[in-house]
């Protein structure tokens, strides 16, 4: 029985709002979330009735797989969308094909397009992907993307957290968080049936599906204890083959295409007619789908665990007998069958039909439950799988399984006497280290993958070897080793004619030479990217720019490094290489705390916060260094202690120096310049003696303002201009550079007054307190009697530093308005209040809208409302 959809007219009105706005081209991204039974589905049905006359509205569901369907929410598009975006995703190999093919389906007309994912925390890896690419371009689409999922269920872990992070930087983002009903409308709801409402309000906490289960099992004097028994109390009276037919249905998570409810069910959808009747199962002509997910849930556990095989067996032998049939399904319901038969059979197919739609987390998955009964397979089939398995943890960031797999992979090899498969292996198992940060093991495993090769006749996989070995040694500094082996590896390629390779070994050589001092490396690292770009190696194309925009901004070159930014994110985001342009995103962050921009340097670091350990450790580094310089918020020492941890087991200079210096600077402006040389010197003397350093004039300008002696650097570095008290030549270089913080902190070394009130003057506008603080002290020292307050004073009744507007922006939200309302009130753009909305939120550190009123109450800033 359909009772209507209560006090969710707010979310109606925003969802109709955001759609009219999609029409006029200004796409935007809706965010439903709450728990299980909240009724996210039951919003997404009200929704047709309030969209614009020209609305198309699409709905994909994500299900609940053991291991997901690849692209599952888009493929349940195919027969609603055009023949383009059909084709690419069932055959789903080829991601920019189906990424262009949603462009494509969502740009065209009519307009706006609604495009609803439903239940997201479920996504496979493919389609969170292709949401990536969405959400980044929705804003230019004529079309509202609608994301369901449940908030409860995400750990700290979940993969949608990558996506939900990306989401908090994209501009127009509306965020529905549904609430539990109140005990009226349970009321309402508890009226035909004449329960006692505030007994069913107790039981249920007012959620919407707990409350509707309940009623619809007619309780009287006695509510169900949990939603089990309300969904299997409904299915009391039906007959035994309808029941049965829904125990049959109820092991398939997902909806079931009609071809397989006939087979599954001797009768037909006409068994269900009953089922249908009593609001469990929504029957349409081309599938069938429980009403609710925690329906099918509530029949599928109630069932004996042999019934539950038996049932999951069936289904199995009907897919395996469909031709065609996804073998990802297949093999979930393999493995809840029990059947190891046919995950050994299907397995391996299923996980390379992941890796090609991009779905690298269910690869992993498919390839994790194969090898569970690794003697099924012979040693070098199961060696393909464990480096297969390798390769996709890898790609995943499952470090650690990815090296233990790797290695036995590797132990195999030996087995077998394949010395080309073992030498190729054992490159991998080096590469595999390194990305897990580890130095040693990946040294060692490189210098056997050589040894093996140098006798297999095989150029190509030697020259790869050997170029995997210039690396590490240009990693670890060592860069007259990188050199040789490098050119060598550059010959080899060239007699294999292999341009990836030999772009790998031109930005080896090229960047070994340039951080070695030697400025002609510049010139090879170019000639690495316009191989790789030529070739379409993107991937080789990113690490070229990597490298080349990380020895720009070490060498203070930032407007060259702004030359080389935008292409390169814009190569790795139409590439979808998301560890580069993650990478990428952390170069920027670095950019951007040089320009002192250190909100925009916050939210570009915050791209580097996953597993990726080369990106993760400098984007930890940039996070404490905007705190440290800011006076907070705290956390800053937390954060460069996991960066310190990450940075020693690399032994790269590139991570242990920016660490050590960020750590001097903490040090140095909490008066503890014992901390500052700790913290440095051992650092320092790894830097001393390289040619080139790029750290080696930080590195000593802080022992040297300590008051500990180091060899004079005599480069025109800035840092070493201070170290030697040359601190009007560095101030006008760091100007030149473009860093007013570094420009403000030389400007301090000054013994005149004047230019210390100048340096104050812009660190004060910087809002860099810590060191203002202590330019302040230098200079009522000196007997200064007039020294400005600064902006303390200015903001002591606004604690959160909240500009004028948003201070009217907090009360107005406080007051519940939507975005919309305060743009009319404020007599703004809808645009420019979501602008100020953003920005509260990350200032009080509020999660959401609701929590403002909470932080606002909590810092005084709630009076004085707006009329």
């Amino acid at each position: 029985m359909d009772r209507g959809i209560l006090e969710r007219e707010t979310e109606l009105v925003r969802l109709a709002a955001a759609a009219r706005e999609a029409a006029d081209g200004a796409g935007s991204v809706v965010l439903v979330f709450g728990e299980a039974g909240i009724g996210k589905s039951s919003l997404v049905k009200a929704l047709p009735e309030r969209l614009p006359d020209q609305a198309r509205m699409l709905v994909g569901e994500c299900d609940d797989l053991a291991t997901r369907r690849p692209l599952g929410p888009f493929r349940d598009l195919v027969g609603t969308v055009g023949a383009e975006l059909a084709r690419a995703v069932t055959e789903g190999g080829d991601r920019p094909r189906v990424y262009e093919a949603l462009h494509e389906e969502l740009a065209g007309g009519p307009h706006p397009a609604v495009l609803v994912v439903e239940d997201v925390h479920w996504a496979d890896e493919a389609s969170l992907d292709a949401l990536r690419f969405l959400v980044r371009r929705v804003e230019r689409l004529p079309a509202l993307l609608v994301l369901t999922y449940r908030d409860d269920e995400l750990t700290s872990g979940h993969p949608l957290r990558h996506l939900l992070g990306q989401l908090s930087r994209v501009r127009r983002v509306h965020r529905l968080p549904l609430a539990r009903l109140s005990l009226a409308a349970v009321r309402t709801l508890s009226a035909a049936g004449r329960l006692d409402a505030a007994q069913v309000y107790a039981v249920t906490s007012g959620n919407p599906f707990f409350v509707a289960e309940v009623v619809a099992a007619g309780g009287t004097g006695g509510v169900p204890p949990t939603v089990v028994d309300a969904v299997l109390a409904r299915l009391r009276g039906l007959d035994s083959a309808t029941v049965a037919a829904l125990e049959q249905l109820a092991v398939v998570p997902s909806a079931v295409e009609r071809p397989l409810i006939d087979v599954l069910l001797a009768d037909g959808v006409a068994v269900l007619a009953a089922a249908e009747q009593r609001g469990l199962l929504a029957v349409a002509p081309e599938r069938v789908a429980f009403r609710h997910e925690l329906i099918r849930r509530a029949v599928a556990d109630s069932l004996p665990a042999a019934r539950r095989i038996e049932l999951n067996r069936t289904v199995l032998a009907a897919l395996v007998a469909r031709p065609g049939s996804d073998t990802a399904r297949i093999v979930h319901h393999a493995a809840q069958a029990g059947d190891r038969d046919a995950i050994a059979r299907y397995g391996p197919d299923a996980a390379k039909d992941a890796a090609g739609a991009g779905a690298h987390r269910e690869a992993a998955a498919q390839l994790r439950l194969v090898l569970r009964d690794r003697h099924r397979y012979a040693p070098a089939d199961l060696a393909d799988l464990l480096e297969r398995y390798a390769v996709e943890c890898y790609t995943v960031a499952d470090s650690a399984a990815a090296v233990v797999a790797q290695r036995d992979a590797v132990a195999l090899r030996r087995s077998l006497g394949d010395i080309r498969a073992l030498g190729a292996d054992l490159r991998w198992l080096s590469r595999i280290h390194w990305w897990a940060g580890d130095a040693d093991p990946a040294e060692e495993a490189a210098r056997e993958a050589v040894a093996v090769l140098e006798h297999a006749g095989d150029d190509r996989l030697l020259a790869l070897a050997v170029s995997n070995t210039a690396q590490l040694r240009m990693l670890s500094e060592r860069y007259a080793e990188a050199v040789t082996h490098g050119e060598r590896a550059i010959a080899l390629a060239r007699k294999a004619g292999d341009p990836a390779i030999l772009s790998h070994a031109l930005n080896n050589v090229g960047t070994a030479r340039w951080r070695g001092g030697d400025p002609g490396g510049r010139r090879q690292l170019e000639e690495s990217l316009d191989v790789a770009l030529a070739a379409g190696e993107v991937e080789h194309a990113c690490r070229a720019y990597a490298n080349l925009i990380w020895n720009l901004l070490d060498t203070l070159q930032y407007a060259e490094a702004d030359r080389f930014l935008p292409p390169a994110m814009d190569l790795a985001d139409r590439a979808e290489h998301l560890g580069f342009l993650n990478y990428l995103h952390v170069e920027l962050a670095m950019r951007r705390l040089a320009a002192a921009d250190w909100d925009d340097a916050e939210k570009h670091a915050e791209f580097g916060m996953h597993d990726f350990v080369p990106a993760r450790c400098p984007a930890l580094t940039v996070l404490a260094r905007v705190r440290i310089r800011r006076g907070g918020p705290p956390g800053a020492e937390e954060l460069l202690d996991e960066a310190w941890e990450i940075a020693v087991r690399t032994r790269e200079l590139q991570r242990t120096g920016p660490v050590a210096v960020a750590r001097a600077e903490a040090a140095w402006l909490r008066g503890d310049p014992a901390g500052v040389v700790a913290a440095v010197e051992p650092v320092h003397a790894q830097a001393r003696d390289l040619p080139g350093a790029p750290y080696r004039a930080e590195l000593g300008y802080w022992l040297t303002l300590a008051g500990h002696p180091v060899p004079a650097d005599d480069t025109e570095h800035p840092y070493a201009l201070q170290a030697r008290g040359q601190w009007q030549r560095a101030a006008e270089l760091w100007q030149a550079a473009g860093c007013p913080y570094e420009h403000a902190v030389a400007l301090a070394q000054s013994p005149d007054p004047a230019d210390r009130l100048t340096a104050l003057t812009a660190l004060d506008a910087l809002g860099a307190e810590p060191q203002a603080r202590l330019i302040r002290a230098e200079l009522r020292r000196l007997g200064l009697r007039h020294i400005p307050r600064g902006p303390l004073a200015a903001t002591r009744d606004n604690p959160a530093g909240l500009t004028e507007r948003q201070l009217q922006v907090v009360r107005l939200l406080v007051d519940g308005l939507t975005n919309a309302e305060i743009a009319a009130r404020l007599v703004v753009s809808v645009r420019t209040v979501d602008n100020h909305v953003r920005a509260v939120l990350d200032k009080l550190g509020a999660p959401t809208r609701r929590q403002v009123a909470v932080r606002a109450t909590e810092l005084g800033l709630s009076g004085g409302r707006e009329t």
